[in-house]
């Protein structure tokens, strides 16, 4: 598993939450849980609620070791201004759209880059909204689908009732029931 150095994510054997943190951290936990024969043990990343696979084999150390963070790949160098973090892709637009990019302030690069910042902006809180839905949705399946209320609470969450979730997940195990409410709420790392 390559990891960023900032990964953060959180365990469950079942319904119990076993561990949060880096990966490292974590790891020892997700062992000894497997070691003792707990069935679905899952890690979440908790930027997005996918789940992770750690390779359990062999110790602590050499498992840890596994997880360190991959070390920086020199960038290769091609078109654009890498140094700028620019690189040149191919993209394909009608003529009227290439006429209308030639004649703006900066050219067609400036332009486009422009136009998508802009759209980057106006869609944040949208694009947020619906990757926490999704998130919420992933790890509900995955941990709460055998759970009373669980249908309820993914209709609460894509239809952005927060108090028909509420209501769902009361029954649910503490564990389970704050980590979904923080991944919905896009708060994931400060959950619980």
């Amino acid at each position: 598993m390559t990891q960023a150095p900032d990964l953060t994510c959180t365990a469950f054997a079942g319904h119990r939450l076993i561990g949060r943190g880096t990966p490292q951290d974590v790891v020892a936990a997700v062992m000894a849980a497997a070691e003792a024969g707990e069935a679905a043990v899952l890690v979440f990343d908790d930027a997005d609620a996918r789940p992770l696979e750690f390779d359990l084999r062999g110790d602590l150390a050499v498992v840890r070791a596994r997880l360190a963070p991959a070390a920086a790949v020199p960038e290769k160098r091609g078109p654009g201004r890498p140094k700028l973090g620019v690189t040149a892709r191919e993209i394909t637009l009608l003529p009227r759209h290439w006429d209308w990019l030639a004649t703006q302030p900066g050219g067609a690069s400036v332009a486009l880059r422009k136009l998508v910042e802009a759209a980057a902006r106006a869609s944040e809180g949208p694009d947020r909204v619906r990757k926490g839905r999704e998130a919420a949705y992933r790890f509900m399946t995955a941990v709460a689908g055998d759970l009373p209320g669980y249908e309820d609470a993914t209709r609460a969450v894509f239809a952005g009732d927060a108090d028909g979730f509420a209501a769902a997940t009361a029954g649910w195990p503490e564990a389970v029931r704050d980590y979904a409410a923080g991944v919905v709420a896009g708060e994931r790392s400060e959950v619980g």
